[in-house]
């Protein structure tokens, strides 16, 4: 183990990807961010025309991608601001993820899609998306949120290795977290839920930079006598239903933090709850997002509609009063 930020774990993972396998490519800039940590991708520098950093045109860049990824190379294209992804849509959601099904198998498409999501003080409509609901919507994708430097670097090396077309959304306020990180070939699993934090009053799950935000929540409810249970999904497809199922029959009470808009996003974990595990439900489901509107640019008004460890402490006090 070595302790090390997400930014870090990242580039180490795909360190250990190109170390292993010479059809391991990278397109794409900025995968440590454009701060403090933005020095930790220098580690690729060795691996040469291996990491490409093309022109800004999304749509081709992603279609070379998949390409790519079809004639054997597992590629790992990283957008940088999520909504700039938008301007590939066709590419991800109508060509990559429906490659294997409509080669009926004969085509794979091993290709990552990485991009920063997320609230980030100022970053104003247009820089603040959270796209992981809009892309679940999309059957054939494999939506992964890592919250952690260690599931950071597990993940990508799981995405790199699936032959499924997978979407990593990283939030670029956790590019800092400092935390231990297994070394070599570390992988997790897909639809493998992680329990930060074991209780029996509330069920907390919560998505990407949310799992910090809910840490602290868990923190503030303790002191008032609420033992909440806090659990990360890590990948949104495929979801972990068993296991948000079990720590719901044990809390009988749900919230869900997610920083995407609160119409869609990840609705889809409420709505499984309440079609598979509305017998274990003693409260009605609390869902914590930003409001269904544009983001401000205004540092203060984007502060008010942040979900954060007070909003999501806040709704558990009301499902445990319920």
């Amino acid at each position: 183990m070595t302790e090390m930020n997400f930014a870090e774990a990242l580039v180490d993972a795909l360190c250990v990807a190109m170390d292993a396998d010479p059809k391991v490519s990278i397109i794409g800039r900025g995968i440590s961010g454009h701060g403090a940590e933005a020095g930790a991708d220098k580690r690729l520098v060795p691996y040469g025309d291996r990491v490409l950093d093309p022109p800004t045109s999304e749509a081709a860049v992603a279609m070379l991608a998949l390409g790519a990824s079809m004639t054997g190379l597992r590629m790992f294209h990283h957008f940088g601001s999520g909504v700039f992804a938008f301007e590939a849509w066709n590419q991800v959601v109508n060509e990559a993820a429906n490659a294997r099904y409509m080669s009926g198998g004969r085509l794979k498409s091993p290709v990552t899609y990485c991009m920063f999501h997320g609230l980030r003080q100022g970053g104003g409509p247009q820089h603040s998306a959270s796209p992981h609901g809009a892309y679940a919507h999309n059957p054939g994708l494999e939506i992964v949120m890592p919250a952690t430097p260690a599931d950071a670097k597990g993940l990508v090396l799981t995405s790199i290795y699936s032959d499924n077309a997978t979407v990593m959304l990283v939030h670029p306020t956790l590019l800092a977290l400092r935390a231990e990180v297994p070394a070599g070939d570390y992988r997790v699993p897909f639809g493998k839920a992680a329990v930060h934090r074991q209780g029996k009053d509330v069920t907390i799950v919560a998505l990407s930079r949310q799992v910090t935000e809910a840490m602290k929540a868990a923190d503030i409810l303790a002191q008032e006598g609420i033992d909440a249970e806090v659990v990360d999904p890590r990948t949104l497809v495929p979801l972990d239903e068993t296991g948000i199922l079990a720590s719901v029959k044990k809390t009988g009470r749900l919230v869900i933090a997610d920083e995407g808009p609160s119409f869609g996003s990840a609705s889809e974990i409420a709505a499984m709850v309440a079609e598979k595990g509305f017998s274990s439900l003693k409260a009605p489901v609390a869902r914590v997002n930003r409001p269904h509107t544009p983001v401000p640019f205004s540092p203060e008004m984007e502060a008010f509609l942040t979900p954060d460890a007070a909003k999501i402490a806040a709704a558990a006090r009301r499902t445990v009063a319920a």
